[in-house]
Parts: C-alpha cells; sequence; structure tokens
C-alpha cells in the first residue's frame, strides 16, 4: 500500500491559524498554547473526516494537553504572549478545500480560550490515554476514533 504523502507542514497549518486569528474580526493573537490545541483539532478532525493526515509531525500528550514538540520549540519564545502573524507566509498554498476546514477548525475551537481548550483536550480519550500510558505519542489511529464525537 502506497503512504500517503502530505501537503502541509504542522507550521503551515499554524501559519495559518495565526494569520486568521490576526485578520479576524476579534483581531486577536494566538498563544503558543492555544494554537497547539488548535493544530491539533485540525489533525485529528482531518483524519477523522478524510482518513488521512493534513501534516507529518507527531502530536504528544503533555501535561497541559497535546503538543506539536516542532511548534512547541518555535513559538516557545513568546511565553503566554500572542503570536504576530508571519508577514510573508502565503496563504495560497492552502487549498481553497482545507482553508475552508481550517475556518470550520478556527470557528468551532477558536472562540476558546487556551485554559478552556486544556479542559476540552484532557477530556478527549486519545490524549488521556497517551498520557496515562507514558507514551507520549497520540497516535493517527486513536485522534481517528476518539475525535469522531465533533462531527458526528
Amino acid at each position: 500500500m502506497k503512504e500517503f504523502k502530505t501537503k502541509y507542514s504542522a507550521d503551515d497549518i499554524s501559519q495559518y491559524f495565526i494569520f486568521k486569528a490576526e485578520t479576524s474580526d476579534r483581531e486577536e493573537l494566538l498563544s503558543n498554547l492555544k494554537l497547539q490545541k488548535l493544530v491539533y483539532y485540525a489533525q485529528g478532525l482531518y483524519l477523522a473526516m478524510f482518513n488521512k493526515p493534513l501534516f507529518d509531525e507527531k502530536i504528544e500528550a503533555w501535561p497541559y494537553g497535546p503538543v506539536i514538540p516542532e511548534l512547541y520549540n518555535k513559538f516557545k519564545k513568546y511565553g503566554r504572549k500572542g503570536i504576530s502573524a508571519n508577514k510573508t507566509f502565503d496563504s495560497s498554498k492552502i487549498n481553497r478545500k482545507d482553508m475552508e476546514f481550517l475556518d470550520n477548525i478556527y470557528n468551532m475551537f477558536g472562540q476558546f480560550s487556551g485554559s478552556r481548550l486544556i479542559e476540552i483536550s484532557h477530556s478527549d480519550a486519545c490524549w488521556e490515554n497517551a498520557w496515562q500510558a507514558g507514551s507520549k505519542e497520540i497516535t493517527h489511529e486513536s485522534m481517528k476514533k476518539c475525535l469522531k464525537k465533533y462531527i458526528e
């Protein structure tokens, strides 16, 4: 069976959410914590809906919920502060169908604070199972199964 090649990196998805937040009606800047949860839900719901990953980077169970280590390391310098959009980000690299999907994720989960998103993500069996097992990685299979609850 041929392995699916993702179109995007986790950074592409994060840059889109940062851009979206800064240019939305609320004009909010996303914290690293909130950004992590949005990217997690984008990956998990994409898996649940389309049976393939949006990006290749691993998602791990950390104390404050799901985290993409590469993104965390990139944005940790911001601490709790908001992250400004990258002025060179080209949103056209994300196709229209996927952009609509990401907009739906942003509308569904972006309304919540970072601390509320921690609570929500801690209620997801895929985070809880990985955390309790000490395995760290939240697998694609577990996200696909447990996050279907948000689309049924």
